[in-house]
């Protein structure tokens, strides 16, 4: 007995789609053929016959194909068939030649059509090949088309969140600053992290990071509109302690809904005394390297912004020497795993890669995106937050 066996049984084909089939042709002669090549072929077919232009612009609804005749009472040539490409939508077009007039196929072709057929060279299997070839090729063109669409719409959109990410407004030598930022948003360059650096006189800057609940594009049009707004209040010369209130009033106007919330860690650096004045609206707080440490600034924290408008406490904060550096960076960058369990890196964790003897010969420039990639090898893959970092370097830097 043989055994046939199902795996080894080639799989199914699927059956050839109905095809719905306009034909404009008003030669009555030409369209019973036509009806005749398609039977013969054995196809399953709806045809539909319009003997005008005007008349085949009321039966286009669910057609895939169209074969035009290029000699119309309406509509003569290629006149006829760009009328018709005008209205044909997702359907194909087939155009139907004389012997005398294949050229004028060639020229369809080029104008639009899918393919062309030459009237008495066609049986019946080759027309229905053709007009199913020129359905797909229709189909293969517009899903191309929406394709370049989509890209150009994402080139569109980098460029313009490319623009929204800021440069630091400052011209003093003192200090350097080197940012990094990463969205956790699938193709998106813009997230609801933001910061931004401002100088403000010859030796005061102002720096802030931020981080705006949520990971849509609704959340990175915010945070952009955030860290703009908070620009322009600093150079705007509203009063240091004011600053913070201000951006919670903007974001209680601008936000989508009323549990969207944002942190912040905001600072202002006084170059000639060497201090700054750190405000932590439930952020995580800075962390300060000089010395060959890398401790946590030991900042009040108030609130977040969004919830119940209340002073931000301000945590005055002394440099030691001028060689330093303070960073500040959103959580996105201590939420992930260390590789043991569930614990989670946190700020200690980041301390403890700061003050890893590797760090040390990393230069400041590229600090940031070692911390992400080690912060990624604990996690044991990318981050999934949102990821800003700002670092500011005085002297040596640490």
């Amino acid at each position: 007995m043989i055994e046939h066996s199902l795996a080894g049984s080639p799989p199914a084909l699927k059956a050839p789609e109905r095809l719905r089939i306009l034909l404009v042709e008003d030669d009555e002669g030409d369209a019973f053929l036509v009806r005749e090549l398609l039977a013969e072929a054995g196809a399953s077919f709806d045809l539909q016959v319009a003997t005008t232009l005007r008349e085949a612009r009321s039966k286009m609804r669910g057609v895939q194909c169209v074969l035009l005749d290029l000699g119309l009472p309406d509509a003569e040539g290629i006149d006829g068939l760009r009328k018709l490409l005008a209205v044909a939508g997702s359907a194909a077009v087939c155009v139907l030649t004389g012997r005398s007039d294949e050229h004028l196929g060639v020229a369809a072709v080029a104008e639009g059509a899918q393919d062309y057929l030459v009237k008495g060279q066609v049986d019946g299997v080759l027309l229905v090949r053709a007009l199913r070839y020129a359905v797909e090729r229709k189909r293969a063109d517009e899903n191309a088309r929406r394709l370049r669409e989509v890209e150009l719409r994402q080139a569109e959109s980098a460029r313009l969140e490319r623009g929204l990410l800021p440069q630091p407004l400052m011209q003093t030598t003192e200090v350097a600053v080197h940012t990094f930022y990463r969205s956790g948003r699938a193709l998106g360059l813009l997230g609801g992290d933001f910061f931004d650096v401002v100088q403000v006189g010859a030796d005061r800057l102002h720096v802030i990071v931020g981080d705006v609940c949520g990971h849509s594009v609704d959340e990175a049009a915010l945070g952009a509109e955030l860290r703009v707004a908070w620009r322009a209040l600093v150079l705007g010369g509203v009063a240091e302690d004011q600053i913070l209130a201000a951006l919670e009033q903007v974001l209680m106007s601008e936000r989508r809904a009323r549990e969207v919330f944002v942190t912040v860690a905001s600072a202002v650096i006084d170059l000639a005394a060497n201090r700054a004045t750190v405000r932590l609206a439930g952020h995580p707080p800075p962390v300060l390297l000089t010395g060959d440490r890398a401790d946590p600034v030991a900042a009040r924290t108030g609130i977040v912004l969004g919830v119940r408008p209340s002073p931000t406490p301000a945590t005055e904060v002394e440099f030691s020497g001028h060689d330093w550096s303070l960073l500040l960076y959103t959580d996105g960058l201590i939420e992930g795993r260390t590789g043991v369990g569930d614990e989670r890196l946190d700020v200690d964790g980041l301390c403890g890669l700061l003050g890893d003897p590797a760090a040390k010969e990393v230069p400041l420039a590229a600090l940031p995106a070692w911390l992400v990639g080690r912060a990624e090898e604990g996690n044991g893959g990318p981050l999934p937050d949102d990821v800003a970092m700002l670092l500011i370097s005085r002297g040596g830097g640490r």
